[in-house]
């Protein structure tokens, strides 16, 4: 798999000091967020959507912001396959109806999300590295420390990049299992912020405990919130604030 090695911008806006630069690489289409007027090198954290989401959703427009405003961060975006600006995958769509149809038939959720989150990941993880190196080419983002957010899809796809990717010194992860993800989670060596949400109907709680636990990180804080899976608390982004200044500075 092969990458154009410049980003191509499609558009620019400037919003409450942040400045947000569409873009595309090659077909990858995604977002960079940085302080107006930034030059020179500073950290950068990416970030994954959850799913049936994409690289705007108001929760990844949020917490970039956040980091941006706050920590003088730059803060990438990609829309995942099948989501966002990307086109359907016909694969895809067949997997996600036969597994509702396993599902109805009294088949465990669990399994079915986390067999194909790693299918997709064997794609995403050399796609985000590209991102990253085209990123950290531009004049205004440079080399600097790397973190990454994800929950839920951005999870399950964030935890082999996290492993595979040397760059990230930092990594907020959660509402993900360790049924796809165990192995990788055992690469990880990074300091890890990690969320559970206890009463979460689509990953077992035992599942989403049993990642943190395989995590190979010697610095590892588990964030545990009563509520759904859509329910983590909103003070979680001032938690993950100072989680990235800590470890990014």
């Amino acid at each position: 798999m092969s990458f154009p090695s410049s980003l191509s911008f499609t558009s620019e806006t400037s919003s409450a000091g942040v400045r947000e630069q569409l873009f595309s690489l090659g077909e990858l289409p995604g977002v960079l967020w940085t302080p107006a007027g930034a030059a020179g090198t500073r950290p950068l954290v990416l970030m994954g959507h959850g799913g049936g989401q994409h690289k705007k959703a108001p929760d990844i427009v949020t917490r970039a912001h956040r980091f941006v405003t706050e920590c003088g961060y730059a803060v990438v975006a990609v829309d995942v396959p099948a989501h966002g600006d990307r086109p359907k995958v016909e694969e895809y769509d067949r997997l996600a109806a036969e597994n509702q149809a396993r599902v109805a038939a009294g088949a465990e959720l669990a399994p079915l999300v986390a067999e194909f989150q790693a299918m997709v990941a064997r794609r995403t993880v050399p796609e985000w590295r590209a991102v990253l190196d085209a990123v950290q080419r531009l004049g205004h983002v440079g080399t600097g420390p790397v973190g990454y957010w994800g929950v839920c899809l951005g999870c399950g796809l964030g935890v082999p990049f996290v492993a595979a990717e040397a760059r990230v010194r930092a990594a907020v992860l959660g509402l993900g299992g360790a049924l796809a993800s165990a192995e990788a989670a055992a690469r990880i060596t990074v300091p890890v912020e990690f969320l559970v949400q206890w009463d979460d109907e689509r990953v077992p709680r035992a599942d989403g405990l049993a990642l943190f636990d395989a995590l190979g990180s010697t610095e590892k804080t588990l964030h545990a919130n009563p509520g759904p899976h859509g329910g983590i608390p909103a003070y979680e982004l001032d938690s993950a604030v100072r989680f990235f200044a800590r470890h990014l500075g």
